[in-house]
């Protein structure tokens, strides 16, 4: 008789939603207890602009473009002067 009473339950939405306690994920669980010991410390948003900068030089954006159309225009015009060039 449980089996069919079970099979009777309908679980929706808002059945579920409408909990008033919903138990925490297994990991929200495990940070929780590892945070109460040993409690994370700050940490930043955004990395500091200057540490990016120490890498690599920066380009301006019109620098990149300028750039970019450079090597396509010069790969049409040596695919144009290899096209003049061929025999056939």
């Amino acid at each position: 008789m449980s089996e069919r009473h079970d099979e009777e339950r309908e679980f929706d939405l808002r059945w579920a939603e409408g909990a008033e306690h919903k138990e925490p994920s297994a990991r929200a669980r495990m940070l929780a207890a590892r945070w109460k010991e040993n409690p994370p410390g700050p940490v930043p948003f955004r990395a500091d602009p200057e540490h990016g900068r120490s890498r690599r030089r920066h380009r301006s954006p019109w620098t990149s473009a300028a750039l970019v159309l450079g090597i396509v225009a010069a790969v049409i015009l040596l695919l144009g002067y290899l096209e003049f060039r061929a025999p056939f």
